[in-house]
């Protein structure tokens, strides 16, 4: 008898997460922080995974891939809109597979599955954004057809600076 582990590919099943699967899914957000060395910017819970994914007003959305009915993987996304296209689309936050696993296509799987969706939703774009020396991730998304951007780049603020720009007297310049 095979081990889990070693499972098919045709025993992989993507499913949309369940509040009960919070536990996992922050556990592999864990790893993969770990794995593009940035575990320690990693400040949630599975608590706030489970208010802000699974509570009245869901912020994101998740599938998860299982193979032989052991986690494989993770999608963590939300809806987008483009002002330009005039059309949705889905932002992909996380995209995890277990070691293990990799190989497999489950990433491909996954990404496929969320465009899928999107589309029947009317969506028609996918978007995300890449750690900046995953060189393993860009050269995957390409090979996907999912292309570098030249003409954007991210800006963000956070934390202190998020809370003073946000509470900042609207006349002030």
């Amino acid at each position: 008898m095979r081990g889990k582990s070693q499972a098919k590919v045709t025993d992989t099943v993507i499913r949309p997460g369940r509040v009960d699967d919070v536990d996992t899914m922050h556990a592999a957000l864990l790893r993969l922080g770990t794995h593009i060395g940035a575990h320690h910017e990693i400040t949630s819970t599975p608590d706030d995974l489970r208010r802000y994914g699974f509570g009245e007003k869901p912020a994101f959305s998740a599938l998860i891939a299982e193979v032989g009915g052991e986690f494989a993987g993770l999608c963590l996304h939300f809806p987008i809109f483009s002002t330009w296209m005039g059309r949705p689309g889905v932002y992909v936050q996380d995209l995890y597979v277990e070691h293990r696993f990799r190989g497999r296509r489950i990433g491909e799987r996954l990404l496929r599955r969320v465009a899928r969706d999107c589309r029947k939703e009317g969506g028609v774009y996918l978007r995300l954004s890449v750690d900046t020396d995953n060189e393993t991730a860009k050269a995957f998304y390409e090979r996907l057809g999912i292309a570098w951007s030249d003409y954007e780049q991210v800006q963000k603020i956070v934390g202190e600076a998020f809370f003073a720009f946000a509470d900042a007297p609207e006349d002030e310049r």
